[in-house]
């Protein structure tokens, strides 16, 4: 099975689901199942039934499909989808610290996400979300801020 993660946004689309399993090869596929069991999703996801909607990012194991292969990249079973719209937003504050937050709760691979400093936050910040850390927030200044500013005894760049 393929895991695919729904943000708070989709999830009355899947009954309230915060993660649904879907079938396929390719991104197609797994989006053609998801548009059948779930037709809502499907309006929301897909463009005409024919391909993402323009507002809507689909990732494959933290990569955009649309830097693979579009809706012809291949999808491994025990792969993990995230769909994700685009989402407007303004800066809040963190709390003192990230560990406090999330407790165990495991992260997105950020350092993937983000390999240096001037990767947009906001794209990686999406993709948090989307993989279903709705408290997640930006931060003006990215990690480097965040290091300067919230907590120096982290690492950087």
């Amino acid at each position: 099975m393929i895991k695919v993660r729904i943000p708070p946004t989709l999830r009355s689309e899947v009954g309230g689901a915060r993660e649904v399993e879907a079938i396929g090869s390719t991104m197609r596929e797994v989006l053609a199942d998801l548009a059948e069991r779930f037709p809502g999703l499907g309006r929301q996801v897909l463009e005409d039934g024919d391909g993402i909607a323009p507002f809507v990012n689909v990732y494959l194991d933290s990569e955009d499909v649309r830097t693979l292969e579009g809706l012809d990249t291949q999808v491994r079973e025990g792969s993990t989808v995230i769909l994700l719209p685009a989402m407007a937003g303004g800066e809040r504050t963190l709390t003192p610290s990230l560990l406090e937050t999330i407790g165990d709760t495991p992260l997105v691979e950020l350092p993937r996400l983000a390999p240096h400093p001037g990767v947009r936050s906001a794209e990686t910040l999406a993709i948090v979300k989307g993989a279903g850390y709705s408290d997640a927030v930006h931060v003006g200044g990215g990690v480097s801020a965040w290091v300067n500013q919230v907590d120096p005894s982290q690492p950087s760049y």
